[in-house]
């Protein structure tokens, strides 16, 4: 092994020795859901924001609420509903009559975690609020600016398109989430164990096991992890393969209408990282970035008519890809 690579290995080995300690106390409280909590690791440990499709039940609201009090962070959820307001998510200025200025009231964006719920019942200017919080994490109150506290991460839930009441959500604020999640029902016996846990005496608490500063210090050691030059191509491939498949191939350019923007190379390169630091490990391999590729480019690529018609999804399309560009 590369000395530098073995340096970094240790390092890893020594940063990540909480993951199992976190996803232990946070099982005391959620049961199952491992690949929901694995994808909210990733998040914390990058900096990015999660996009949940799905139905209600599915311990989304928990386990977020759970993660923030194993990491000692504080937990904000917001219920998005069409008569929601910008200043209802950001604060706004109140004025004091006995000193004759204004003066700002924080709203209830500035938390570390924020549950986003039912994101796309919320109008367009409520949707325009958040873009600054998510990519900018800091927001803007008359003519001041505040930064959020960090690690800030937005977990958003949004219900199927084709239900009433619901707004699309504007490209450009989809493609600032940095994982899609489909997260499906438990199984027969997780379920049992559910009403067992929950249909009797008191939830359990999770333990704190982590500081906000030290999700910081873990994010910098993610950033070292090794790359390989033909990691980073074959992420490029895959990302070009979106746009130009027949550069690469692969009969699917007639399905396609817009392929992944530059966001999805950075993403799918972080998400890579923290998927091998999860495992302790000090480098990517092409199987981190597959593992973690789909949720990376689910809400990415944008399918057109012909292929709705042929009864094919966005996963339908980035799984012929990952199947036909070349592996490393």
């Amino acid at each position: 092994m590369n000395p530098e690579i073995a340096v970094i290995h240790e390092k890893v080995k020594e940063e990540s020795a909480f993951v199992e300690r976190l996803s232990f106390e946070m099982g005391k409280v959620i049961v199952g859901q491992k690949y929901m909590i694995e994808r909210l690791l990733i998040a914390m440990l990058t900096g990015g924001h999660i996009l949940l499709e799905g139905v209600p039940g599915l311990a989304k609201t928990l386990a977020v609420k759970t993660l923030a009090k194993a990491i000692s962070a504080k937990f904000q959820r917001i219920q998005f509903t069409p008569d929601l307001l910008p200043a209802d998510l950001i604060g706004t200025m109140i004025y004091n009559q006995k000193e004759g200025s204004f003066s700002p009231k924080r709203g209830p964006i500035f938390a570390n975690l924020i549950l986003a719920d039912e994101i796309n019942r919320a109008p367009a200017k409520v949707q325009s609020a958040l873009l600054e919080a998510m990519q900018e994490h800091q927001v803007t109150i008359g003519d001041a600016t505040f930064f959020l506290d960090e690690p800030f991460l937005v977990l958003a839930t949004q219900n199927p398109i084709e239900q009433e009441g619901t707004y699309p959500l504007p490209e450009a604020q989809i493609d600032r989430f940095m994982l899609k999640l489909h997260v499906t029902y438990p199984n027969k016996k997780e379920e049992r164990e559910i009403l067992e846990r929950m249909a009797g005496s008191l939830p359990a608490e999770p333990d704190v096991v982590i500081s906000p500063n030290e999700i910081l210090s873990a994010r910098d050691v993610v950033n070292q992890i090794y790359v390989d030059e033909k990691i980073k191509n074959y992420i490029i491939d895959i990302v070009f393969a979106t746009r130009e498949p027949e550069a690469y191939k692969i009969d699917v350019k007639k399905y396609i209408e817009y392929g992944a923007s530059p966001r999805a190379s950075i993403y799918l390169t972080q998400a890579a990282r923290a998927y091998a630091f999860l495992r302790h490990r000090g480098h990517v391999t092409p199987d981190d970035v597959k593992a973690i590729g789909m949720d990376v480019l689910r809400h990415r690529v944008i399918i057109n008519y012909e292929a709705e018609a042929n009864e094919l999804t966005s996963e339908d399309i980035i799984r012929k890809i990952f199947d036909e560009v070349e592996v490393p």
